[in-house]
């Protein structure tokens, strides 16, 4: 189980703005904001966040690219996480649909945030 995760951005304004808007839509927010670090939650406890790009060998812009999945309350709210991040340039990678693959009723939306990261929107309950 997944208590929190952090990553790094190269540029930490982007991407408060990206995941500001993005975040909303599926009832998250800003949580705590030490100006260059970030928490963001659901409540009083952030569980995502942002810092900036380190320094050495690991923070390297090749690395592989990490893949974020927030749950949504609903695929309406899938859409909306889409078409925030769509509204502030976004690359959409799949626009939100059924994944069965995953399973029945595995509904979600993926896009790229401004580090190139794979962030989705995902709603596990049946239309």
């Amino acid at each position: 189980m997944l208590d929190h995760l952090s990553i790094q951005c190269a540029d930490v304004e982007a991407s408060k703005a990206f995941y500001d808007a993005v975040l909303a839509t599926i009832g998250g927010g800003r949580v705590m904001d030490f100006d260059v670090i970030v928490g963001y939650g659901e409540g009083d406890k952030p569980d995502f966040w942002l810092g900036p790009l380190g320094e050495g060998p690991l923070a390297s812009t090749e690395i592989r690219e990490a893949h974020i999945a927030f749950v949504a309350p609903d695929r309406a709210a899938v859409r909306a996480f889409v078409e925030a991040a769509r509204g502030l340039g976004a690359e959409v990678l799949h626009e939100p649909q059924e994944w069965p693959v995953y399973h029945p009723g595995y509904y979600g939306g993926f896009v790229r945030d401004p580090d190139g990261n794979n962030v989705e929107a995902v709603c596990h309950r049946a239309a």
